[in-house]
């Protein structure tokens, strides 16, 4: 029961990194056309949400290749949440 338990608390995690990194590129997109430097904010962006996500998955993951999974799979099925919430308001 605590293994049940402990990867779902590691898909959570995942969970929010994505929540994160997404949110996080959605809202660099959307700031795109009113900033005075584009590429700086993209480049800045991409290195504050790369970070916190390589991080993030580094420390779930604490050298076990299933947690790895685990926090990736909660990743990728928020990565398809916001796509399907969020592209629906760009449409």
């Amino acid at each position: 029961m605590f293994q049940t338990t402990h990867y779902l608390i590691i898909f959570a995690l995942g969970m929010a990194l994505g929540t994160l990194y997404f949110a996080g590129l959605w809202h660099t997109v959307n700031r795109l056309p009113d900033a005075g430097a584009p590429l700086r904010l993209l480049l800045l962006s991409f290195l504050i949400r790369a970070s916190v996500a390589v991080a993030g998955l580094g420390l779930a993951m604490d050298g076990r290749p299933e947690r790895l999974i685990a926090a990736l799979a909660g990743f990728i099925v928020m990565r398809e949440i916001l796509v399907r919430r969020l592209g629906r308001k760009g449409a």
